[in-house]
């Protein structure tokens, strides 16, 4: 066990990383064509609708407050904010877009694996990243019995310590880990194992939708009609 803990909680996470950034970049240059989405909202778009919509707004508040919240030293908000607190409002945000997202992937799950047409035109590799997302989910829910026993915000404090020494190349991550809940421990490494695979399913569509953010800043363009045109030629 303990060899298994060390694995997952230093080796792992680098490996995981490390595929994620580099595979991402090879498949972007070797392999622009299947760098898409594959909707199939041509199909069957109803449920579509709805399981993608709730889908989306629950994994991207959840991947946005692990992310603020795993890696926000604990003396940036200590001077407002107790541990605690913010380990009661992880779990109440966490819990509701936790349900919108679970409810939404068992959607787009049940929608996938039962309409002929869909199934016909799914790869493997799109089922089995449902089947991921939707375990994923239901593990994260999970914690939030586990997480109700311990409201002082101390084993919270535990897992965003051992996220900041890995982004921070720091050592003795697999031994905080050593004494965290198995839920906990499953959560994090079916989260790391997503971020490996990554490059080899449609979730590298994700790099475009951050990409697209760049539009914001981006200068207007000039357009002229082509009858505008016409009119200046002739003059």
């Amino acid at each position: 066990m303990n060899a298994l803990n060390t694995f997952f909680f230093s080796v792992y996470p680098y490996i995981c990383l490390t595929v994620f950034l580099l595979g991402s970049l090879l498949r972007f240059d070797r392999d622009q064509y299947t760098w898409k989405s594959d909707s199939s909202q041509l199909l069957r778009a109803a449920q579509l609708r709805w399981g993608s919509n709730l889908f989306h707004i629950g994994i991207l508040f959840l991947f946005f407050g692990h992310t603020v919240g795993m890696l926000t030293p604990h003396f940036v908000y200590e001077p407002f904010m107790s541990a605690g607190a913010k380990q009661v409002l992880a779990m109440v945000s966490g819990g509701v877009f936790g349900v919108l997202g679970f409810v939404g992937v068992s959607l787009l799950l049940h929608r996938r694996l039962t309409d002929p047409r869909i199934r016909a035109t799914s790869r493997t590799s799109d089922i089995m990243l449902l089947w991921l997302l939707w375990a994923q989910f239901a593990l994260g829910l999970a914690t939030i019995p586990f997480s109700a026993q311990h409201l002082d915000g101390s084993v919270m404090l535990v897992l965003a310590e051992w996220a900041q020494r890995i982004v921070t190349f720091r050592p003795g991550t697999a031994e905080l880990m050593a004494d965290i809940g198995w839920v906990f421990k499953a959560h994090m490494v079916l989260g790391m194992t997503i971020f490996l695979i990554f490059p080899f399913t449609r979730l590298v569509h994700v790099w475009s939708g951050f990409a697209s953010v760049a539009y914001v800043w981006r200068p207007y363009q000039i357009v002229r009609s082509r009858r505008l045109s016409s009119t200046a030629a002739g003059r």
